[in-house]
């Protein structure tokens, strides 16, 4: 039981992280979003963690 318990935190945690990384990262796209002093890296910035989020989310699929 304690495994199942486990296992439901494990995703619930990695889905929340996945939900939140695509908020910022498109958040900082739009330009709702930004890091003080950068200027236009935001929006580079943004499509980045974007890009690194979706890649990470289907390579963890992938492997299980």
């Amino acid at each position: 039981m304690a495994k199942q318990s486990s296992n439901l935190l494990n995703f619930v945690a990695w889905l929340t992280g996945i939900i939140v990384s695509l908020a910022v990262g498109f958040g900082l796209v739009s330009g709702t979003l930004s890091v003080p002093y950068i200027g236009v890296v935001n929006q580079i910035a943004g499509w980045i963690v974007v890009v690194t989020t979706v890649l990470s989310a289907v390579l963890a699929l992938l492997k299980q």
